[in-house]
């Protein structure tokens, strides 16, 4: 990037202030960009913005060119599949040259085409619902919260959020006669269940950590300052949801920690009664549960690291009533079950790949499920992604579920309980010359310096050379359990058939390989999810997928963390690297209590405030702490001002210091969105014209 030479940077001014914590003193010259009220916060900000343009001005057109990619790939004016809940098929649809989804329904159910690849046509008595584009208005940002229709089709609860903080107001409407009610809740959160009337709703709000804690009651027609507290978390470890089982009969609160969860529930035709608690919170057992008939179906890990499923009567549903369905094996990860009046569908894990079993429910078996019957559902390709789709039927014979793998779109299957048959439905299409049968998707393993096997999934074009010359994307996560399985992307299109190969680095601390794969990956063995990703990268080089000179990594949040650790510990490694939103001033953050979800933080990383042992741990590896005076990658980090999650000024902050400290001449760029949270910008064409600018970074600074 020779033109970047020209280039002056913005300085960020160096005021000191210290941090004493166990005899340790550490002097931070840029804690002040915390205040997001200070003028020079803003400013300082602005100027990284205008730097990153005039920076990136070069390839302007090829960012111009990979968006046109993207519009032109994409079926703009589309319909999802529509599922049918009661009397009404529900689905939502897309306009060209709109931002937003419109949401829709219909008594007649949608034609669908033969071809599953085309578009589907709206149905002629379409009934509108809601219309994000008109909720948006001129808003530079928007999201849509909570979409809840009430049990009899009558009302619909739904939230938005305009700035990206997501806090959201809660709205609500009269569908049989389009008229808005007067009835509105400012401050909500995500999750919300109707009581089987429809009288009332229940919701969540956070506290002034972004913390869930509290359940509440909302009848309508009654001023929102009469609304009840249901339930109210005092223990900051923990996270509160609310919801509405399949079968309509509970509303379910559950309350967890990273390690502990509790639930809760009541009759939903009881919508004035006391919940009733499953099971008391046991410290590292977790459970969640579905209903169907007389059962709850329970999915623990008491005594059972990778999870089982167990029946317990509704009547009484507590630990010494739980009757085994499917029992622990280890290294086969439940991860949930969804019950049916017929039978149940659960999900699990094995071998680093997503499974889905059915279990028959024969009637007169008092909610004893027929393993025997059981079978997986069967699905190609060896490196692909099956999981759940839209089921809100209880009583149906047909499962849907969504399936993709790196070469095949998104796409949506109805698995008949009878037969077995498995019918595609739809398959996102992708326009112009697109052949999936030009790519190739692999699975390879790398070992890390302890002899641990970690797996990669990768894609290129066939055509794509393996001796070293291919550029190459390797993606990274790896905390909290969640695991990065394989996916399509019409974006990355415009990366492979430019040559390039793309990696997943399924790191420890994600959940691929079960629960233990998780466990290894955090608290003190946290380190093992940065060096799992320099042993990835040292494979594809070795294995001749790409070269260190033509490897970029990429990672968001707490990926963007990863992507900031190996940045310190293996510079080298890579030419580029992308930080999205990252959690990289990772320790002062877990050492202040009043920053938006810190406490419940301590369990995934351990609590540097009480542990002096922790403090040196994270200290360690914390990418801002370790920024060090060396030749870095070219980087490209990313920023939301209005990010609840990860606070704009981490990656601020470490940007001002990878300037002030780094040495050579590759580019340090620092994007942020002044209107946005943490998932960037809302609206489709706007998140396009952004994937085509960090494409084109990319693209640009691994070139040969």
């Amino acid at each position: 990037m020779p033109e970047l030479e020209r280039l002056s940077p913005p300085i960020a001014k160096r005021v000191a202030t210290s941090r004493n914590v166990h005899g340790d003193t550490v002097v931070d010259h840029y804690a002040w960009l915390k205040d997001r009220d200070d003028p020079d916060t803003i400013a300082y900000l602005e100027a990284e913005n205008a730097h990153t343009e005039a920076a990136l001005a070069h390839t302007k057109e090829l960012q111009d060119t990979i968006f046109d990619e993207i519009k032109s790939r994409t079926l703009e004016t589309d319909l999802s599949v529509p599922t049918r809940h009661g009397s009404w098929w529900y689905y939502t649809r897309t306009t060209e040259g709109q931002q937003y989804a419109v949401h829709c329904r219909s008594r007649t159910e949608p034609q669908l085409p033969d071809d599953p690849t085309q578009p589907l046509p709206a149905p002629d008595d379409e009934q509108v619902l809601l219309d994000e584009n008109e909720l948006a208005g001129d808003s530079p940002y928007f999201a849509l919260g909570a979409f809840d229709v009430s049990p009899d089709g009558r009302l619909l609860a739904y939230s938005t959020d305009h700035d990206g903080d997501e806090t959201y107001t809660m709205w609500f409407k009269d569908l049989q006669t389009g008229e808005q009610l007067p009835d509105s809740i400012p401050g909500t959160y995500y999750s919300t269940a109707w009581s089987a009337d429809a009288s009332a709703l229940f919701y969540t709000t956070v506290d002034a950590a972004m913390r869930p804690y509290r359940v509440w009651r909302h009848v309508l027609g009654t001023e929102v300052e009469s609304d009840v507290i249901v339930h109210e978390e005092t223990d900051e470890r923990f996270f509160a949801g609310v919801g509405l089982t399949r079968s309509e009969q509970y509303i379910v609160i559950g309350v967890g920690s990273m390690v502990t969860s509790e639930v809760r529930v009541l009759p939903a035709t009881e919508p004035l009664g006391e919940f009733t608690v499953i099971e008391p919170r046991r410290q590292g057992v977790e459970y969640s549960l579905d209903h169907a008939g007389d059962t709850f179906y329970i999915v623990h890990n008491d005594d059972a690291e990778d999870f089982e499923l167990v029946a317990a009567p509704v009547t009484a549903p507590g630990r010494a009533n739980w009757r085994p369905v499917l029992a622990h094996r280890a290294g086969t990860r439940i991860t949930g079950v969804d019950a049916f009046a017929t039978h149940l569908v659960v999900s699990m894990r094995h071998q680093g790949r997503t499974e889905l079993q059915v279990l028959p429910l024969p009637e007169g078996t008092d909610g004893a499920a027929d393993v025997r019957s059981a079978r997986f559902i069967e699905v190609p390709e060896e490196v692909r992604t099956v999981h759940p789709g839209t089921n809100p039927e209880f009583d149906t014979s047909v499962f849907r579920l969504g399936y993709t793998s790196l070469t095949t779109p998104s796409s949506v299957y109805d698995y008949d309980i009878g037969s077995g048959e498995l019918r595609l439905r739809k398959r996102k299409p992708v326009l112009g010359e697109f052949d999936p049968n030009d790519y190739e998707a692999v699975r390879e393993w790398a070992s890390a310096a302890d002899g641990t096997r970690i797996p990669i999934s990768l894609v290129r074009r066939r055509d794509t050379p393996r001796d070293g010359s291919a550029p190459c994307v390797l993606y990274g996560y790896g905390s909290y359990e969640a695991s990065m399985d394989p996916w399509f992307s019409i974006p990355r299109l415009s990366l492979l058939d430019r040559g390039f190969v793309f990696a997943i680095a399924h790191v420890r601390g994600g959940g691929e390989l079960g629960r233990r794969w998780y466990e290894d990956g955090k608290l003190l063995a946290k380190k093992n999810t940065f060096t799992d990703f320099i042993a990835c990268a040292e494979h594809l080089v070795k294995a001749g997928w790409t070269s260190s000179d033509r490897l970029a990594g990429r990672g968001g949040s707490a990926g963007g963390l990863l992507i900031g650790a190996v940045a310190n510990l293996a510079p080298s490694a890579f030419a580029a690297l992308v930080a999205e939103v990252p959690f990289v001033d990772a320790l002062n953050t877990i050492l202040d209590p009043s920053m938006p979800l810190t406490v419940i933080e301590w369990e995934e990383w351990g609590n540097p405030v009480e542990s002096a042992e922790v403090y040196a741990y994270m200290k360690a590896y914390s990418p801002y702490e370790n920024v060090a005076p060396v030749d870095y990658p070219a980087m490209l980090v990313t920023a939301g001002l209005n990010d609840p999650r990860v606070s704009y000024h981490e990656p601020a902050k470490w940007v001002a210091r990878l300037r002030a400290t780094a040495t050579g001449d590759r580019p340090l760029l620092l994007k942020t969105e002044m209107g946005a949270g943490h998932s960037g910008p809302s609206g489709r064409y706007d998140a396009w014209r952004d994937e085509a600018l960090v494409l084109a970074f990319v693209i640009d600074a691994t070139s040969a």
